[in-house]
């Protein structure tokens, strides 16, 4: 339990820095979860990091990170409070602050059963649904003969365009980085014209399948293949409940469910671009 006389909801949240990794991923232990360094190292440098010391000098009690999309959008993730600190309105203090940094920004956030009901008493609004599945891909049930190859240098002004277009703003500062941050990606190509991609990046064990765009979910599905060939790790990926097809399909060729998380938005109807092009984020980081 911690000793400091300060009240819990006054405390300071500070801005984190690279120097935080580890605290980052130690917090992400302490919750049970996996330490996640890999992306815990590209949100924190294509995005901005909030977190809580300990008053008792034992890292980190509390963090989140913020990525900004322009005045349109942010997105929040890894939103963790401490174990010993739980239930004690850390977690609160932290959001409320990043709510106040954001102005009149809207906001958007992959909700956990338990953070939900937090973040609707802050004024964010339930307006869809994404499954996490993860396991070994069998192949059970073949892709659709969609051509996919592996993305190349010269894909990438295609990619951000196409990206811009479905996701409703621009992504550059997050794609640029993905080359670095993903083992694969790869494109579907159909007469010259690539109608979507996919990366699949290493997470612990597994390889994340993420972002996920296509045309339609034949080529969703193709992506997904191709990507799944060139690993012996499980799959794990994120899909927009919408896409019935896809998650079928998934389940079929060995993914099982693990969770369910709300999508939540503040200071928005919904969240823009096109959702039937969209079957999966870059990264998930429910709170």
């Amino acid at each position: 339990m911690p000793t400091s006389l300060a009240p819990l909801d006054q405390l300071p949240v500070r801005v984190l820095t690279a120097e935080d990794l580890t605290a980052c991923s130690d917090l992400s232990e302490d919750r049970g979860w996996p330490r996640e360094e890999h992306k815990w190292n590209l949100l924190l440098t294509a995005g901005t990091g909030y977190g809580i010391d300990d008053p008792d000098g034992k890292g980190l009690i509390a963090s989140s990170v913020v990525t900004s999309y322009g005045p349109g959008l942010a997105t929040i993730g890894m939103v963790l409070v401490a174990e010993r600190y739980a239930r004690q309105g850390v977690g609160r203090r932290l959001m409320r602050h990043l709510v106040a940094e954001a102005g009149d920004t809207p906001l958007t956030l992959h909700a956990t059963p338990n953070g939900q009901p937090l973040y609707e008493q802050l004024g964010f609004v339930h307006t869809g649904r994404a499954e996490m599945l993860s396991g070994h891909f069998t192949a059970t049930e073949p892709a659709p003969a969609v051509p996919t190859r592996a993305a190349t240098a010269e894909d990438l002004q295609t990619i951000l365009r196409l990206d811009t277009e479905v996701f409703g703003l621009d992504r550059t500062h997050m794609l640029t980085r993905l080359p670095a941050f993903a083992d694969q990606i790869r494109v579907a190509e159909e007469k010259g014209e690539i109608t979507g991609f996919a990366a699949a990046w290493p997470n612990m064990n597994t390889h994340v399948v993420g972002p996920l765009i296509a045309r339609d979910t034949a080529t969703a599905q193709a992506l997904v293949a191709s990507l799944a060939a060139a690993t012996d790790r499980p799959l794990r990926t994120d899909i927009d409940v919408r896409h019935e097809s896809l998650i079928t399909w998934l389940k079929a060729n060995g993914l099982a469910p693990i969770a369910f998380n709300a999508v939540m938005v503040r200071s928005l109807p919904g969240l823009p671009g096109d959702w039937s092009r969209r079957f999966a984020p870059l990264t998930v980081a429910a709170g």
